[in-house]
């Protein structure tokens, strides 16, 4: 019965690719490509686990880095795709507070990391982002509030796996 999971892990992660491809195509869809990816493999964590979503997880970020012809969706996807396989754990976490925080450190962290890495790749200097830094906040708090909004998407995604879909892929 090894063929099943490798069947569910090789078809999501192909999905996840095409789906990252179509962001890149669509210019409207360019970050919401990369949250329907992480959706996309959210089945391969329910039924095999983190080390199985983390291996299809990487599996998409490299193919999304060599084929999506748009590299800031594959790089916004490298930088967050593996977020859904924290989430539990985020979730597991005993104050309301303490979860929302940790949530919030992930996606600054996540942000800061990958636009810091475009801007030192792109040679843009530090005058140009100091000048329009009203700018920048608001758009880091914009980026915060998506974050959040997509957690709670992932987590009412997991919910109707669970409830609905599961049930009639696997009879």
């Amino acid at each position: 019965m090894r063929a099943r999971p490798l069947a569910l892990c090789g078809v999501l992660t192909a999905l996840a690719v095409v789906l990252l491809c179509l962001g890149a195509v669509i210019p409207a869809a360019m970050l919401c490509a990369p949250i329907l990816a992480m959706a996309v493999l959210l089945p391969v964590l329910e039924e095999l686990g983190p080390r199985a979503a983390g291996t299809a997880y990487a599996a998409a970020a490299i193919l999304a880095l060599l084929l999506v012809p748009d590299r800031e969706t594959a790089l916004v996807y490298v930088f967050f795709g593996w977020y859904p396989i924290l989430r539990p754990r985020v979730a597991a976490l005993p104050s309301r507070p303490l979860r929302v925080g940790v949530r919030l450190l992930v996606c600054n962290a996540a942000i800061l990391l990958l636009y810091g890495l475009v801007l030192r790749l792109l040679g843009l200097t530090a005058d140009l982002l100091g000048n329009a830094w009203f700018l920048n906040a608001l758009l880091l708090a914009a980026g915060n509030a998506v974050f959040l909004l997509t957690d709670l998407a992932l987590a009412r995604l997991t919910v109707l796996w669970r409830r609905r879909l599961r049930g009639r892929l696997y009879r």
